[in-house]
């Protein structure tokens, strides 16, 4: 079964046709409060599953069909049972997308059956937020599709069957975002998605209008409060089936539960004293009154659809529980331990349970009870953000070749419809973390929706002009505290994909935000230029680093925000907004300096009533260098000492190095008391993994880039005992972060040297930098083709599809024409 691909101009544009199909739902919309539309009332209604069915016949098999399809929240699609997709993708309700499939070969001569399955989340979570009030519609779960079939169309009207299902329910209780399944297979046909099924007892769909002043009862796109439907802006995911080993099978006494959740049961047995260890591998046979607990391990990180092989008696419960790492009786309990899984009750005549809902884990431990059971496999249909294009990395040095692929899985595992922080634990889209992720695809993926989508989905500010800290779910519906520097890491988003697709028409239409954020920071500028306390959560980075006060890091981060604007909007013409940017940077510039410490040399902190505190850290001074605010003549002398490894500690203000967060330090922290526990006069705070792309772009911009392949090294920490990802901080966190994916980038980009030298990849720039490695080798992707580098013991092989500015390690450079080159690196 194919898609239909989407088109770039998606980003902007809405449907190029009319929608003659109406919203449909199961008919228990909600009451809507506000009867004319004004006072932005929502009653939502609660979580559920409606299922809708549209039967009809062929008199011969078609020559062309497709089906445009969304929904409010999620849906799931079959065609005569063949499973077609899942969607929409993450948008916000009043941006709201549609997918798009070819089904001509799904379709046959005679009776065919369309089966879609609407979920429905009535309060916010991670990835999904809730329309306003002022209209029925957008209080509950709706769809609307259309089946162009030949020269016939069928739309989703009263002709439609619908009902909500009681199969699936979730559990109450605490959720870092990523949903818990809760279903009983006795409470649903299986044969629902097929021809076969008789649904003569279910009712028809109700149309839904919407209902605010001046809708005069619209029942199609575009309506209140969904806007025009926009096309999907980015490719549909893909993956393997990928298989789990089963590591342990043990029995235990049947307890009295103490949860209702299949994460406090499992939890609840695997702290409990076993019966007797079972023999043999799969398939595992249960039968009795015990439970048997059945621990399987993927071998490394993986994200999908889990699908649990299990023949079973009607009533037996099977719970899962999903972990990323190996559950220990002994550690204690963090508020950071993924709380995700799922509970199946069998009916008896099914093949198993098929999760509706896309987790993140390496471990899964499945409790079977209340009945006899026979489990033959355990499987994960990965759906995740495809690689296009011919990029890749070698060298003689395995250890960089393991990072850079455990970069792009890292990546790949947090990008779902959305660039998020992990799958295993909140699946959020948050609007800082994905700078390095973009940074990754930019310089390894041909396909760049996704590069292109977290600007588009990011751009949503708040009414004074800043960026939630995490868009489309429950942060952004709430509209409190935001983390400020998150939206600087979006602006410089917004100018790499300048430098990277020079596409000025995109860069158009997010230079407002842009300009709206440099002037929320605005309102703190002090006397001197530079930003003194600065609201809300300025986090930069996990680091122990000061921000309080005067603050250097929050200074140059925004006036790197502000040269990257003007940079932008020169070349959109607007030199009106130009000139206000550089004004304001040159007046930071002249107010930076009192952040130098002579002496040390190098720059602190943060300035505390007139005093220059001591601390010192990386993040202070790579963002002087990669700002300019810093002479460029003291860049190099900088970039020595914040590398150097007798010089750096790692410190954080909210992680343990056992791999858990710090209670005590969070709220000490949150209360203002941040006492450094290092030599400040002498030591500097390393950053962590994220904010290590800011310090490796200082590197190189000082020309120490030969310096990156050892420094990269620090990353291989994380991959040991099979996990081929990279986690999160410095000894704590998730083992799957996509913000600490910056060796990728770096060997891209600064290793083997490949980058823009003009916006748009019109002409590029190579400096290979392998320092002490022999052979490094690699592709990057262009808008114009791929351009390859090998470097082997000095000699240079290049070959590129446009004009190049090679730059040899001394620093001078000769503009190659496009084609093949051999050249000595000097």
């Amino acid at each position: 079964m194919t898609s239909i691909a989407p088109t770039r101009p998606a980003l902007h544009t809405a449907s190029a046709s009319a929608w003659k199909g109406q919203w449909i739902s199961a008919g228990s919309a909600t009451a809507n409060d506000d009867p004319i539309g004004m006072l932005g009332a929502a009653q939502h209604a609660d979580f559920s599953r409606t299922l809708f069915r549209r039967a009809f016949e062929l008199d011969t098999a078609p020559e062309a069909a497709r089906i445009r399809l969304t929904a409010d929240s999620r849906y799931a699609l079959w065609v005569n049972g063949e499973q077609i997709g899942r969607g929409p993708v993450r948008s916000q309700p009043n941006r709201l997308r549609y997918d798009e499939y070819d089904i001509t070969t799904a379709l046959i001569e005679g009776r065919n059956t369309v089966a879609i399955i609407v979920t429905y989340y009535g309060k916010a979570t991670s990835w999904w937020m809730p329309a306003a009030g002022g209209s029925a519609l957008g209080q509950d779960g709706v769809l609307v599709a259309e089946i162009d079939i030949d020269d016939d169309k069928i739309v989703s009207d009263e002709q439609w069957k619908a009902t909500k299902s009681a199969a699936w329910t979730q559990p109450t209780g605490p959720s870092h975002g990523v949903p818990v399944e809760i279903f009983d297979a006795r409470l649903l046909d299986p044969d629902w998605i097929t021809g076969a099924f008789d649904d003569s007892d279910w009712a028809n769909a109700s149309v839904t209008a919407t209902t605010h002043t001046g809708a005069q009862g619209r029942t199609r796109p575009p309506a209140y409060p969904y806007g025009p439907l926009l096309p999907r802006a980015i490719s549909f995911l893909e993956g393997d089936t990928l298989t789990a080993e089963l590591t342990a099978a043990t029995r235990y006494p049947l307890p009295e539960w103490d949860s209702d959740s299949p994460i406090g049961r499992a939890l609840q047995v695997l702290h409990s004293s076993p019966v007797e260890e079972l023999p043999g591998g799969l398939p595992v046979t249960v039968e009795g009154e015990d439970v048997t607990l059945l621990t399987f391990d993927f071998g490394r990180i993986v994200a999908g659809y889990v699908h649990l092989d299990v023949t079973a008696g009607p009533g037996t419960t099977v719970e899962l529980y999903y972990r990323e790492k190996p559950f220990d009786p002994d550690a204690a309990a963090s508020f950071t331990d993924p709380t995700t899984g799922a509970r199946f009750i069998a009916r008896g005549d099914d093949a198993g349970f098929d999760a509706q809902e896309a987790n993140g884990f390496r471990f899964a431990h499945v409790i079977v009870h209340g009945g006899s059971a026979t489990v033959n496999a355990l499987t994960i249909d990965e759906r995740l953000y495809p690689r296009t294009g011919p990029s890749q990395f070698d060298s003689d040095d395995d250890e960089l070749v393991r990072l850079f692929h455990a970069g792009v899985r890292t990546v790949q595992l947090n990008s779902f419809d959305a660039y998020m922080d992990c799958p295993t634990r909140e699946q959020r889209a948050w609007v800082g973390d994905a700078i390095v992720h973009q940074l990754v695809d930019l310089t390894t993926n041909e396909d760049r929706g996704l590069a292109r989508n977290y600007i588009v989905l990011s751009d949503s500010p708040r009414s004074d002009g800043i960026l939630p800290m995490s868009v489309v779910g429950e942060i952004e519906a709430g509209g409190g505290v935001t983390i400020g520097d998150w939206s600087l890491s979006w602006i410089h988003g917004l100018h790499s994909l300048f430098r990277y697709e020079g596409d000025l028409e995109f860069l158009r239409a997010h230079l407002g935000t842009a300009e709206g954020i440099l002037r929320w920071y605005a309102r703190s500028i002090d006397e001197h230029g530079t930003l003194t306390d600065v609201p809300e959560w300025n986090l930069v980075d996990w680091a122990s680093i000061y921000l309080n006060g005067r603050s250097s890091i929050l200074t140059a981060l925004w006036a790197r925000g502000l040269r990257e604007f003007a940079e932008i909007a020169d070349a959109l013409g607007d030199h009106g907004r130009a000139s206000w940017a550089r004004g304001l940077y040159e007046d930071a510039r002249a107010g930076f300096e009192d952040f130098w410490d002579a002496e040390r040399g190098l720059y602190i902190d943060h300035i505390v009533d007139g005093d220059p505190e001591r601390p010192t850290s990386q993040a202070a001074n790579a963002t002087a260098i990669v700002s300019g605010l810093a002479p460029r003549e003291r860049w190099s002398a900088i970039v020595e000492k914040i590398t150097d490894p007798a010089r750096l500690v790692v410190r954080s203000w909210l992680g343990r190095e056992d791999g858990t967060y710090d209670i005590e330090k969070m709220m000490a922290q949150a209360r203002g008391l941040s006492d450094a526990d290092w030599d400040v006069e002498n030591e500097i705070v390393i950053g962590q993994p994220f904010f290590s792309y800011v310090t490796h772009d200082a590197v190189a911009l000082a020309g120490h880039a030969d310096k990156l392949p050892d420094l990269l090294r620090r990353w291989s920490q994380f991959l040991t005992d099979g996990y081929d990802t990279l986690g999160e901080c410095w000894g704590w966190g998730t083992p799957v972060h996509g913000w600490s994916a910056t060796p990728t980038r770096d060997l891209i980009a600064y290793v083997l040297g490949i980058q823009p030298a003009t916006p748009g990849f019109r002409t590029a720039r190579v400096a290979p930098r392998p320092g002490s490695i022999g052979v490094i080798a690699g592709v990057a992707p262009t808008p114009h083709g791929p351009i390859e580098v090998r470097v082997d013991n000095g000699t240079v092989h290049l070959v590129t599809p446009i004009e190049t500015e090679f730059v040899h390690t001394d620093g001078t450079s000769e503009t190659l024409a496009p084609g093949e080159h051999t050249l000595t690196l000097r």
